[in-house]
């Protein structure tokens, strides 16, 4: 294990931070125990338990705590899952969702294609109805992508969803089209915000943890190096290499969210972790993962942007392609709808 800190993006994420938490998201400052580095592995082995990898990431992961692990979870009394409707907003949620489009116009469409994203118009015939594409009326398009190498098991990142900096590192993860187990950390939660400080030796997000390779390290700028250089060619968007214009615009993207996704819920924590399909330039999957965040809750997120190979894999496995998608090994529902997975959320882990 490794770490990485770099002086010069410290100067920059302190400022752009100081923009967050006084202009955007002021909030009070948390206390927490310091404890060694060295005592990392024995922490992460009483809170977290990475298995043997599987084909299926769902299979690979779980997670037990004191408090919860042995704790039965059920779907609400009367939950039947929405059909879905392909690009419908819930009566008295479009600002919702217009307010979380904001950031992916300020960030330019970062997060929303992959790597070596290409498209081309076919004829309606050239695709079978069974296989992805992208259909609208008449019109089909083929879309491919440019991927790099597969990690065998999902990298854990510790983070939360009102911080710019790790805003950075999901669009990263986006163009990337890597599965990620989140382990969110919002501010007063009790169980994986004072992991990072036992771990790392400071509470810092995002901080990351690649069980492929056995690093780990904080700094945005410094994961995002490494999982291009690991998982992709080595190419870093340069949305995304601006230095303090990306931390400040990532900053900014946050507005019309303000403060969500940042602050604890009281929640009951599930023995395994919620799989979530979705990407980062989706408004309709951001507002799922305020929610995710704010309950603690965690997830394995299979990115599934533009040009993504996974876009078919949901296909085939729900019968039609639509995000956010959730799937809940605690309760065994699969479901879509945004809105509908909100309410899902909040009636199943709320305490």
């Amino acid at each position: 294990m490794y770490f990485i800190n770099e002086k010069r993006e410290n100067r920059i994420e302190s400022m752009a931070g100081m923009l967050a938490n006084s202009v955007l998201l002021p909030q009070p400052s948390i206390l927490l125990p310091v404890s060694s580095p060295r005592s990392s592995r024995s922490i992460r082995r009483t809170l977290v338990m990475v298995k043997a990898s599987s084909a299926k990431p769902s299979d690979s992961v779980s997670v037990s705590t004191k408090s919860s692990a042995d704790s039965a979870f059920t779907a609400p009394p009367g939950f039947k899952p929405p059909e879905p409707k392909r690009f419908a907003v819930k009566p008295g949620k479009l600002l919702d969702v217009l307010g979380a489009a904001i950031g992916v116009l300020l960030r330019l469409g970062t997060g929303v294609f992959v790597s070596g994203y290409s498209a081309s118009f076919v004829s309606k015939n050239a695709i079978p109805a069974d296989q992805y594409a992208l259909r609208i009326g008449g019109i089909t398009v083929k879309e491919t992508s440019r991927l790099g190498l597969r990690p065998a098991k999902p990298i854990e990142i510790y983070e939360f969803e009102g911080c710019p900096f790790c805003r950075k590192v999901r669009e990263m993860v986006t163009v990337l089209d890597l599965d990620i187990l989140y382990y969110p950390c919002p501010r007063g939660s009790p169980n994986f915000r004072p992991m990072v400080t036992q771990m790392g030796g400071k509470q810092q997000f995002p901080y990351m943890v690649d069980p492929n390779t056995g690093v780990s390290m904080y700094e945005s700028d410094g994961i995002i190096k490494y999982l291009s250089e690991k998982y992709g060619d080595g190419t870093v968007p340069l949305s995304l290499s601006l230095g303090p214009l990306t931390a400040i615009t990532a900053a900014f993207a946050m507005l019309g969210r303000l403060g969500k996704g940042n602050l604890y819920t009281p929640a009951k924590l599930p023995p395994k972790p919620i799989v979530f399909w979705a990407y980062e330039g989706s408004p309709f999957c951001k507002l799922v993962r305020e929610v995710l965040v704010e309950l603690e809750l965690p997830h394995i997120q299979r990115s599934c942007a533009r040009g993504s190979p996974k876009r078919q894999e949901l296909l085939t496995k729900a019968g039609h392609f639509q995000v956010p998608y959730l799937e809940d090994p605690n309760t065994g529902v699969n479901m879509f709808e945004s809105a509908e997975i909100i309410e899902y959320l909040k009636q199943t882990y709320a305490a």
